[in-house]
């Protein structure tokens, strides 16, 4: 027999390579992702890359059942890590090892793997649930809108909780298959393309696939009655659009409003560059609410959108969104002016096209017709703070900023850059501060003074900012009201209740 013989420096060596790191240099992935706005949204420790729902939902009682699959990578040793979640837990699989959870806070699902993570790991997690959505809140509120044929996940800044487990923040955009099972008779309706139906033993499947990064916020589900259309824009995106059968006097307008959702977007596209995302459409539930909201790929419209008639700038609205908060998301929610005054101002646009009153008219009348001492003029667009987010001075005096700008650099240039920042940043995050840096190197022109002074001062810009912006200051009897006004008006609590 020859025994080997090992040098002591070799050994320690040896045995340092195959001792894993202590448990001691493992920590905790954050509760939050770090958003100044909302501290405890998303998680921190890992990134998730796609998200497989497989549900079940009965109508009748608001019972879901799931097994939600998600793939991720660590960004960091991760000896535990959270998930953003509402609904009943019986079970969590980290990398197919049964791993213990318990819950904490508002809505955090806490997950502690058998064995600690390496940074840079691939990891499978895989959660079964089930509750009942209506039944559970956080901070006091639900994004679940319960309707007579059934139930609807669509809300802003969070609505995922309520029916699957998630990174829920903007910063961590995946791509999903969701996989609905409900009572033959009721239609399941999700983002994406719609792969596959199928029916067995009273219940049919409904399997659709976003194959492009998608915010949390912006995945959907609805379950209900649907009437539902098919088609495809001129550009050749399908096009799946749902109503619900019990929209009684509003269905005709939201009809013959959402109808035009190709249409629409080939007129955007014009704008803003391709569309980009492979299917279009839109669906309007029987919901008592009264938002609506940019759900990737297919809007979410309330019927009381269009119950004083056809609001064909409301989908404007949410399918500039598409390009402007779901191709290119905010870092941060203090950025909610990169979505919201972007989408204000296509509406300015559709006016103009329309013969309805010109982006400059509707400037004018924005500008004159909130006297200094407003309220409306304190609110910031470019860093609004949570209470104010989705405030109308957002939508309105974002617009106005836009209209400032394009005044400012020209139209050449100011085009150029509405159609140049999504493919700048397309299927990324961006801030405030980004934009001002990109309009600067596509325009050649400093332009932190006029950003300064339309988003991010506290009261009314005066007359003679106003003048150098070609804003033009009016005496309130000379007031003129554009003609599209009161449509774009209708829209002012797309993400109000």
């Amino acid at each position: 027999m020859h025994r080997r013989l090992i040098a002591p420096g070799a050994l320690a060596a040896s045995l340092l390579l195959a001792i894993p790191a202590s448990a001691a240099d493992y920590s905790p992935g954050a509760p939050g992702i770090g958003d100044p706005y909302y501290p405890a949204y998303g998680n921190g420790g890992y990134d998730v890359s796609h998200y497989d729902l497989r549900l079940q939902y009965q109508p009748e009682t608001d019972k879901l059942e799931g097994t939600a699959t998600l793939l991720a990578r660590t960004t960091q040793d991760l000896s535990r890590f959270n998930l953003d979640f509402l609904l009943d837990v019986s079970e969590v699989r980290v990398n197919g090892t049964k791993a213990s959870f318990t819950t904490s806070g508002e809505h955090e699902l806490e997950i502690t793997p058998k064995s600690p993570l390496p940074k840079g790991t691939a990891v499978t997690v895989v959660v079964r649930y089930s509750g009942v959505p209506s039944s559970k809140k956080a901070y006091g509120f639900t994004s679940w809108h319960r309707t007579p044929d059934g139930g609807v996940g669509a809300n802003e800044p969070e609505a995922a909780w309520w029916w699957f487990p998630s990174n829920d923040h903007p910063l961590d955009k995946a791509t999903y298959d969701v996989s609905v099972a409900v009572p033959d008779g009721s239609q399941a309706i999700s983002n994406g393309t719609l792969q596959s139906v199928s029916s067995r033993a009273g219940w049919t499947r409904y399997s659709w696939r976003s194959n492009k990064p998608q915010a949390t916020y912006l995945a959907t589900l609805a379950v209900g009655k649907f009437d539902l259309t098919t088609g495809t824009s001129e550009s050749g995106i399908p096009i799946v659009n749902a109503y619900s059968k019990d929209l009684g006097d509003n269905y005709g307008a939201a009809r013959a409003s959402v109808e035009r959702t190709g249409e629409v977007a080939d007129w955007l596209s014009e704008y803003f560059g391709p569309y980009p995302f492979n299917a279009l459409g839109g669906y309007v539930p029987n919901t008592d609410t009264g938002y609506a909201l940019e759900t990737q790929t297919r809007p979410f419209y309330s019927p009381r959108q269009f119950a004083s008639g056809t609001n064909v700038s409301v989908v404007v609205h949410e399918l500039a969104h598409q390009w402007y908060g779901d191709d290119v998301s905010v870092t941060g929610w203090k950025d909610i002016w990169i979505n919201e005054g972007f989408a204000r101002y296509a509406q300015w646009l559709w006016s103009e096209h329309e013969g309805e009153g010109t982006a400059q008219e509707i400037a004018d009348y924005v500008y004159a017709s909130r006297a200094a001492d407003d309220p409306f003029w304190t609110v910031k667009p470019g860093d609004p703070g949570p209470e104010n987010q989705f405030h109308i001075a957002v939508y309105d005096r974002g617009a106005l900023a836009l209209q400032a700008l394009r005044n400012e650099i020209g139209d050449e240039a100011f085009f150029a850059i509405l159609k140049g920042w999504p493919k700048k940043y397309s299927y990324g995050n961006a801030t405030v501060g980004d934009f001002v840096k990109y309009a600067e190197e596509v325009s050649g022109q400093p332009l932190a003074s006029l950003f300064d002074t339309w988003l991010y001062q506290a009261s009314k810009p005066g007359a003679p900012a106003a003048r150098a912006a070609s804003i033009a200051p009016r005496a309130q009897g000379e007031l003129v009201r554009p003609t599209s006004w009161k449509k774009i008006a209708a829209t002012n609590s797309v993400h109000e209740g």
